[in-house]
């Protein structure tokens, strides 16, 4: 492991591709080199395959975020090891009712006007607290979203003071929408966000047929 993890950073760098075929070259005779390497994300490192990327081919991977630097003494500390665990993961899609928090597919749903199927994962995404602080908290995403939604950060307080702001009866509104942990989209909302999806040329077209006389 500790070998993998000095040829990631001195053969390869943070954010280039290998694939499977160059690890195996650069360490010949060793059994089970991918499991090693793999080991590494206990320890803050970050390599992709094509189920987090897809992007990336199912030969490649993508070394992502360096971390700890296990081959000098006593830093090889685990990161997290226990969040990544099967149960824990288990845990956290339960709570977070099965589906992508980000765009609510669920497993194996396909992604509308494509064949590819959607497949969740657990996400890190750092949260800001009220007081201003941050911290970072496990999230289910889809293969999808977690690549686009990297550098996504949510603000806790932000929201919480939103809330504050609401009257009564739009306090009750958004209650009843948590506590389902769904709401419906009408019409119009639905059209808006089809209609944001658009690209220009199509979107004039909408705005001369909802102002025909311009």
């Amino acid at each position: 492991m500790k070998r993998a993890a000095l040829w990631l950073v001195t053969v390869i760098g943070v954010g280039k591709v290998f694939t499977k075929e160059q690890l195996r070259d650069a360490f010949p005779g060793v059994s089970q080199v991918d499991r090693r390497m793999r080991d590494l994300r206990d320890y803050g490192w970050k390599i992709d395959t094509n189920r987090e990327d897809p992007t990336l081919e199912p030969y490649e991977q993508r070394f992502v975020v360096r971390g700890v630097d296990v081959w000098v003494p006593g830093k090889a500390v685990k990161v997290d090891a226990d969040t990544l665990s099967t149960k824990r993961r288990r845990e956290i899609m339960a709570k977070d009712g099965h589906f992508c928090r980000s765009c609510g597919i669920a497993q194996g749903e396909t992604y509308a006007g494509s064949f590819e199927t959607a497949q969740l994962d657990i996400a890190r995404r750092e949260v800001i607290q009220p007081d201003g602080s941050a911290s970072v908290q496990l999230v289910t995403e889809c293969n999808r979203c977690r690549v686009g939604g990297r550098t996504l950060t949510a603000d806790l307080g932000e929201v919480l003071t939103g809330i504050r702001g609401l009257g009564r009866l739009e306090k009750r509104i958004l209650a009843g929408w948590v506590a389902d942990d769904h709401r419906e989209f009408n019409a119009i909302e639905q059209l808006w966000a089809d209609y944001r999806s658009l690209p220009e040329e199509s979107r004039a077209e909408v705005r001369a047929v909802l102002d025909p006389g311009s």
